[in-house]
């Protein structure tokens, strides 16, 4: 496990989950670590099993100073762009913290527009600490979230592959149309519809 980097102040750690998916919304979150109640663990969400991820959420919203997350939705998506609806739940998330954060700290190469001096770190969710916690928070919300659609349209799978273009979700796609909750911007949804 890595020793991630733990910033001092109110810094936030930003990052967001479900930018490539072909369903549901793209979630973001931020999180402001208390140097003095360390969460041991931490590492980029996609590197930890799911198990490992639902126990370390709990311990962040218990522990940190302040945590918040937010989401773009598909009509979002569709109508801005994924990156920009990325940016804009990453600005929600921020926005949402219950103290103001003195700056933020994203994962990646851009910065969402902030009322606070912002800094993009690439590949930050294994280097810093905030960055891991945000991250982890946006996943397990995510995939929350994709449970209770599969709940409204099982015959998708979200509940497998959350989402995400793999074999059965394009079969799923094939066999059944776009459901409400499919992004019509994106390149194989789009050539669903089109054959309808």
């Amino acid at each position: 496990m890595p020793d991630l980097i733990v910033p001092e102040g109110l810094v936030c750690g930003v990052d967001e989950a479900g930018r490539g998916p072909l369903a549901g919304p793209v979630v973001a979150a931020a999180v402001i670590l208390d140097p003095a109640r360390p969460i041991p663990g931490l590492n980029d969400s996609k590197k930890l099993s799911e198990k490992k991820r639902d126990a370390l959420a709990v311990l962040i919203r218990e522990r940190a100073v302040a945590w918040a997350v937010a989401e773009a939705s598909v009509a979002e998506i569709d109508q801005l762009n994924i990156l920009h609806a990325s940016m804009l739940a990453m600005q929600r998330a921020v926005a949402g913290l219950a103290i103001k954060a003195e700056r933020a700290m994203i994962d990646g190469n851009r910065c969402p527009r902030l009322d606070i001096p912002a800094e993009a770190v690439v590949k930050g969710d294994g280097k810093i600490a905030s960055i891991a916690a945000a991250s982890i928070l946006a996943k397990t919300v995510r995939d929350a979230g994709m449970l209770a659609l599969h709940a409204q349209y099982p015959m998708y799978g979200f509940d497998r592959h959350m989402g995400y273009p793999t074999a059965a979700h394009f079969a799923a796609l094939e066999t059944h149309g776009a459901s409400p909750v499919h992004r019509r911007s994106f390149g194989p949804v789009a050539k669903q519809l089109s054959l309808l």
